[in-house]
């Protein structure tokens, strides 16, 4: 125990570094920040298509920045650029390829267990996402179908005949990128699309009013079967239609039994319990970002999430 930090933050999304950033500039000096992956920010280099467009009011939602970061609208680029700059310029101490096993807490000192040693510290802010860990169907994806079954666009090529299922913004967003270079139906068992923001939903019904979408709405999915190495889409109207490859974009889960193993309490549908600070059931340890969400979550209101919760740790320290 030769350091004891005043803060550990884990996960590097943008809750993270809001965080940390915000830590430092009220004068906090002890602050570790620890990402299981090689770089910050996984969600948006991993989701996000290049050059997609980053707004500060989310789905129409106007918010209004609480802190000392001054977020604002962009790209998938820039906002990587603008979050590697206030790491760099703020000198937060990261370490990347750092995954926590498990947080002890041991009367007032919290002990994190990591594959790269063991850290301590007074407070801790669990700020993970949910789209590490991707929602799947209630149905079995065929062993045989894994490589043509995606939950991004990592392995898309081009010139397949592509269905994307969902019906939020990433649902839209793939369809419409993919279009660029494939065939591609959007299926959403909805009967009209509820959830994108109003410039995703104007671009999704022009590239359907254009015949480069193909829009399935009102039609649910049973189950997917392999056809001569193809994707069968068994719908529940009784139809079936063969593609080439099938994208899931249905957001993601609440990583529950890490959660568990960090000390947070859960209600009845797996999500952790806090306050209005943001505190869990167990003092001095903190949610923020994706996981405060039900559903999915704000880059800005995730930025407020941190100033709030280092202002509150700054004035108990």
């Amino acid at each position: 125990m030769n350091t004891i930090y005043d803060i550990i933050v884990i996960g590097g999304g943008p809750g993270g570094i809001g965080v940390s950033v915000e830590s430092k500039i009220l004068g906090i000096k002890k602050v570790l920040l620890v990402e299981k992956s090689d770089n910050h920010s996984q969600t948006i280099r991993k989701f996000y298509k290049d050059q997609k467009r980053v707004d500060k009011d989310w789905q129409g939602q106007s918010v209004s920045l609480d802190g000392n970061i001054d977020f604002f609208d962009g790209t998938k680029e820039s906002t990587i650029d603008y979050f590697d700059s206030l790491l760099d310029n703020h000198l937060i101490d990261a370490k990347f390829n750092c995954e926590v096993d498990k947080v002890i807490k041991t009367n007032d000192i919290f002990e994190v267990n990591t594959n790269c040693g063991n850290y301590f510290t007074h407070n801790i802010v669990i700020s993970v996402g949910r789209m590490g860990k991707p929602n799947k169907p209630s149905y079995n994806i065929p062993p045989s179908l894994r490589t043509q079954v995606n939950f991004n666009l990592d392995k898309c090529g081009n010139n397949e005949n592509i269905i994307v299922i969902g019906g939020g913004d990433s649902a839209v967003e793939y369809a419409c990128e993919l279009s660029q270079s494939n065939r591609v139906t959007l299926c959403y068992r909805g009967a009209s699309l509820m959830r994108p923001n109003p410039t995703n939903k104007e671009m999704f019904e022009k590239f359907v009013s254009e015949n480069r979408v193909t829009s399935k709405l009102g039609v649910d999915i049973e189950g997917l079967e392999s056809e001569h190495g193809k994707v069968k889409v068994l719908y529940s109207d009784g139809t079936s239609q063969v593609f080439d490859r099938a994208i899931y974009a249905l957001g993601g889960t609440t990583p529950v039994d890490f959660l568990k193993k960090c000390s947070v309490q859960l209600d009845e549908h797996g999500e952790p319990i806090f306050d209005e600070n943001y505190e869990t059931k167990t003092k001095g340890l903190f949610i923020a970002g994706d996981i405060a969400f039900k559903s999915g979550g704000s880059i800005a209101i995730a930025l407020n999430h941190g100033y709030k919760i280092a202002t509150y740790i700054l004035n108990k320290i």
